[in-house]
Order: C-alpha cells, then structure tokens, then sequence
C-alpha cells in the first residue's frame, strides 16, 4: 500500500464549500460508484442499516437549500465573533473567519450543488441511552467519510453539514423519508476547482491524547 498516497487523501479530503463547482454536472455513476464504496465501511453488529437519498430534483434541491439557510441564519445568530478558544492563537483565528465565511457562502448556495446526499439509518433513538445513540450512529458515520474520501479521489468535494435536521421533518416529508429512519448527514456533492488542498491547521493530537486514564 503506497502509504504517502493514502496519508496525503486523509490529510487533504476537507469539506469542501467555496471551492465546489456548482455549474458542472456530476454523473451519476460517480456518486453510484462512491456509494457502493462507501458501503465497506464498518457498521454495527453488520446491520447494514443504512440508506443514501440522493438528490438531483432542482426543486428538491432549492427547498433543501432553503431550509438550510434558514437553519444557519439561526445558527450564526448564535455565534461569537471568533472560536472561543482562538482568540490567543491568530493562526487558528484567521482559520476559524475563513471557515465561518465559507459556510456562509455554502448557506447561500446549498440548493445549487448539482446533488445533494443525505446519510440515512434505520431507527430512531432520540430517547435512546448512549450506547443505543453510538450504535446507531456508528453505523451510518463511517460510510458518510468513506464516502468523502472517495469522491476526494475522483476529483470531487463534498462538505459535512447537519444543520438541515433543525427542520428533519420538513426535509423527511418532501423526499418521503419514514418517520422511523433518522437523517445523519446532508453533503452538498460537485467537482471542485483547482487541487492545492493541503492538510488543515489542527491542535496536535498529543495535547488531547490521554493514556491510561483522562
């Protein structure tokens, strides 16, 4: 296994936002392949519980682009001005404005990605206990980045959100969804533009690692 390839796409595969090209068609035998990939990926107790709702419709789309919009309106209302624990660290500051920008950009423009891919599991588990919760998530988690990493290797983005789920309901009753599966993660999924991707300024994992105990 050629290693600097594979540590190179988990450095570089970001959640891609402004850099998505909205105007390029994706094909769907693309996001067919990246699916049946994406399905390798462990799941609980080999459940296979998952579902993928792909969507193309452009009115589908304009009123998933909608509601997400309206949700991060809510959710940016309710931000401080910088990551509370940037503000010693300018570096990590320019960062965070930087993100924040870009996701106010994907807020403007959800609707427009050529497709749409929302994660789906079987089973509801919102008065679940947390082994239930991490199950059922931990089933369909793993497969969403799978997914991600694929498309990264095919010259596509895609960017993790979830603040659509503000309005799941609305969002389940529009492509028809059952009330009995839960929506884990909307992407946004075109080409993106240019290829300098380089990995993402991070605290170092040493300084959150605990051995033997917290």
């Amino acid at each position: 296994m050629d290693l600097e390839t594979v540590d190179r796409l988990l450095t570089t595969t970001r959640s891609v936002r402004r850099r998505l090209d909205f105007a390029r068609p994706v094909e769907r035998e693309v996001i067919e392949r990246c699916l049946e990939l994406a399905v390798q990926a462990p799941t609980g107790s080999n459940r296979q519980n998952w579902h993928f709702v792909v969507v193309t419709d452009p009115a589908k789309r304009a009123e998933i682009g909608r509601l997400y919009r309206q949700s991060f309106e809510l959710y940016a209302q309710a931000l401080p001005a910088s990551g509370a624990r940037s503000h010693t660290n300018p570096a990590l500051a320019a960062q965070n404005r930087r993100v924040r920008d870009s996701a106010w950009y994907l807020a403007e423009h959800m609707g427009d990605a050529p497709a749409l891919v929302i994660f789906c599991v079987e089973g509801r588990v919102e008065d679940a206990g947390p082994m239930a919760q991490a199950s059922t998530y931990g089933s369909i988690l793993p497969a969403a980045w799978s997914f991600m990493l694929a498309l990264r290797a095919r010259g596509l983005g895609a960017a993790w959100t979830t603040l659509h789920l503000r309005y799941e309901k609305e969002v389940a009753a529009l492509l028809g969804i059952p009330d009995t599966v839960t929506q884990a993660v909307l992407m946004p999924v075109a080409y993106y533009t240019g290829d300098d991707f380089k990995p993402a300024e991070r605290l170092p994992a040493r300084d959150r690692t605990h051995w033997n105990g917290w």
